[in-house]
């Protein structure tokens, strides 16, 4: 097991993944190795009742379809690595099927909820910089693994654009809104100078803030503002959803969202389409009768 978790680290170095995407390989393979290895199950000899066994160990925590789905992707990806460096003979999750994963339209808020959520008013330093996070997640589409990114050096033309890297280390550049603008001033203004000057979003110890840290931050704000649990995806969502709306084509938001192919933004128009035919339900004369 030793080694097998050396392979480990050695198959998260070779891979040009994100940091999110690490932290997601390592915590799903991780979980699997203690799992076999609590059942006394070998890894290089998996049968295929095992794996079952495995994925209803999954379902048992609380893991939904799409989760599942991603940590079968771990583990075919990596099995695969070992497959083809000599450490295995096969492949045993080469034909395992992942559960499917309903399509549903993506969570978007109204832009009066968005209003809303963003209309609080700071009162502590960390207050100042939660405000520049999620104005800059609303008006740039980030994800907020982007957004905790963020350094000061990733702005140019004086905080008028901003530079990320996305899935599959894809850079691109896009527009900061007025608002986003005036709350990352704010906050710069405001916040203590961590030891790593560069890094936009930091916590009470000075280092860059976690994903799950500002998701909690979120959670908790969305509840003070006597709205629905928020999340930071919603908040992408509502700037691709809010941008259709208002005319804008779809391989623009492609390009601005950072989707490799345009069958991932499609989903935006589903959702456009679903708020005409309400619209048209309410005013036509006959669908109201």
């Amino acid at each position: 097991m030793d080694e097998i978790r050396q392979q480990l680290s050695q198959f998260l170095k070779v891979k040009n993944y994100s940091v999110h995407t690490i932290t997601n390989y390592q915590r799903d393979i991780s979980r699997f190795l203690n799992f076999i290895d609590s059942q006394g199950f070998n890894f290089k000899q998996l049968a295929t009742n095992q794996i079952s066994q495995w994925i209803i160990f999954l379902r048992k925590l609380g893991l939904g379809n799409r989760s599942i789905q991603r940590n079968i992707s771990s583990l075919k990806n990596f099995y695969q690595y070992m497959f083809k460096n000599g450490f295995l003979s096969s492949n045993p999750f080469e034909g395992v099927v992942a559960p499917k994963i309903n399509d549903s339209l993506p969570k978007a808020l109204s832009p009066e909820d968005v209003n809303k959520l963003l209309s609080f008013e700071p009162k502590t330093i960390f207050d100042y910089r939660d405000k520049a996070f999620l104005e800059l997640l609303y008006s740039s589409g980030l994800r907020v693994s982007e957004a905790i990114s963020v350094n000061l050096s990733s702005f140019e033309s004086d905080f008028t654009f901003v530079r990320v890297v996305g899935k599959g280390n894809k850079e691109r550049m896009l527009p900061v809104g007025k608002y986003a603008k005036y709350a990352i001033q704010k906050w710069l203004d405001i916040r203590e100078v961590s030891a790593d000057k560069d890094v936009l979003f930091t916590n009470k110890f000075g280092k860059r803030i976690t994903a799950r840290a500002m998701q909690e931050r979120l959670y908790n704000l969305s509840l003070r503002q006597g709205m629905s649990p928020v999340n930071p995806h919603m908040l992408r969502h509502s700037f691709a959803t809010h941008l259709l709306d208002q005319g804008a084509d779809l391989n623009s938001i492609k390009d601005l969202l950072g989707h490799s192919s345009i069958a991932a933004t499609q989903h935006y128009t589903h959702s456009s389409m679903a708020k005409i035919q309400e619209v048209y339900k309410k005013a036509h004369p006959r669908e109201r009768k």
